[in-house]
């Protein structure tokens, strides 16, 4: 996956620091809170010098042109034109992160820190961002801590320092993932939402899935869809896990991208494990031997399974893509873990061995009708809000109508394929035609075409 140049700017005035809530629809930590930026275009190694580059010459010209760009673009506000006033007080280069390997777009970030002497008037371009505001870092650390903050790591590192300091100038865990790749490094997109990103024998372009550590330290603590690929991943992730402390496995459903290895997992933990009813006799019914020394939980719609921020976090049941699926949901509706409901890399398949088209449209509709703040999926990074269902929904329904108009017109599957998944890596093109088949099971369920 290419990785592309970013820039991001810590803005700072009279003790209070400029951020911005991203609108749900951006392609890039849509929904999540972050600092004006964005990635360096092509169009920033041409564009005339900017007055920053007097300041900071050991820096690529074509970072601050860009940094320069976005701001101006955002928020209305020319950097240039500040730096020429004398307005900027302070220009420091912060340094450098890495959007981990599970995000379906990869940046190498430059953060940078300025401070105004005067605070500028904004003009928000409402297509990037819903809002941008002055708070005090502090502020917004205590916002992270009570699980209301989404941001990025790097993010979430600079608000710390910054909340400790605003003369900082340097940010303590900055870059927190590993740039061999090879490590599990915790995300904790919202406070008490942990993730491990595990290598996994899940479907590309995903090659992760993510497990999550939840439950408040003097609650029940549970590790979520540990599935590693290798020993070595497994003795990483037993690690992390053992750090945090576990007494329960919970699997969201039966496919193994979600389990693998999960009751050597649970042995080593000492942990108990716990998954639909569905999800249990499926894998019985495949695996005999799995789990068979190993207390279970059998979890049904409204259960409470942990507690998060003081909150029940109870048990949704979700099918559609996995007859057994459960997705997990606290009271206040701040996050929403949905397995495979929907994913960040890749889309979702509907399998012919246990799935249903009709099930999953009406989980996806029941997920967006409950709203929650924040969208964790199995594969990916968390998003914000429920836009990415809809827009998931919505396609869905377009493709249906589609595969609806070219059966009527007597096209097979075959047939059908290449028009609806042009350009699909033929790896991919067995599960597409797969899809498609259950999109015309849906169909004649309906009566719309003929059984």
């Amino acid at each position: 996956m290419k990785i592309v140049d970013a820039v991001t700017v810590a803005l700072i005035h009279d003790g209070a620091l400029l951020m911005t809530h991203r609108q749900p629809e951006m392609p890039a930590f849509g929904g999540y809170f972050a600092f004006p930026g964005g990635k360096v275009d092509a169009e920033d190694e041409q564009t005339p010098p900017a007055a920053l580059e007097r300041r900071m010459p050991e820096v690529a010209p074509r970072l601050l042109r860009a940094l320069a760009r976005e701001c101006d673009e955002e928020l209305g506000i020319h950097l240039d034109a500040l730096a020429d006033s004398g307005e900027i007080l302070e220009l420091l280069d912060l340094g450098t992160a890495l959007t981990p390997p599970i995000a379906e777009r990869r940046f190498n970030t430059h953060f940078f820190k300025l401070v105004l002497r005067s605070r500028p008037t904004l003009t928000v371009d409402v297509r990037e961002a819903s809002d941008a505001f002055w708070t005090p870092p502090t502020e917004l650390v205590r916002r992270y801590e009570q699980g209301r903050l989404l941001v990025a790591p790097p993010t979430r590192a600079t608000l710390r320092a910054l909340a400790t300091s605003l003369a900082a100038t340097t940010i303590p865990g900055l870059d927190g993932v590993d740039r061999n790749e090879g490590g599990q490094r915790l995300i904790e997109p919202l406070a008490g939402v942990r993730i491990l990103p595990v290598r996994s024998h899940t479907l590309p372009p995903a090659q992760h899935t993510n497990a999550f550590l939840l439950g408040d330290m003097q609650s029940h603590r549970i590790l979520v869809d540990p599935s590693p690929a290798s020993d070595e991943d497994l003795e990483l992730l037993v690690a992390r896990a053992a750090e945090i402390g576990v007494h329960e496995v919970f699997i969201t459903h039966h496919h193994a991208d979600h389990w693998e290895r999960a009751d050597t997992v649970a042995m080593r933990l000492g942990a108990t494990v716990g998954m639909s009813i569905e999800t249990r006799k499926r894998i019985r019914d495949r695996h005999p031997a799995a789990f068979a020394d190993i207390e279970i939980h059998e979890y049904r719609e409204g259960d409470v399974i942990c507690r998060w921020q003081g909150e029940e976090v109870k048990v949704l049941e979700v099918p559609g893509h996995d007859p057994g699926q459960l997705a997990l949901m606290p009271e206040s509706r701040q996050w929403c873990l949905v397995g495979d409901l929907i994913q960040g890399i890749g889309t979702v398949v509907i399998p012919e061995d246990g799935g249903n088209m009709a099930d999953y449209f009406a989980s996806m509709q029941r997920v967006i009708d409950l709203d929650p703040a924040v969208i964790l999926p199995s594969h990916g990074m968390a998003m914000g809000g429920t836009y990415r269902i809809a827009a998931t929904l919505a396609h869905r329904k377009q493709r249906e109508a589609d595969i609806l108009r070219l059966s009527q017109l007597g096209q097979s599957v075959g047939e059908i394929l290449p028009q609806l998944y042009a350009g699909l890596d033929p790896r991919l093109e067995p599960l597409a035609a797969m899809n498609i088949r259950m999109h015309l099971n849906k169909l004649r369920h309906e009566g719309r075409i003929a059984a």
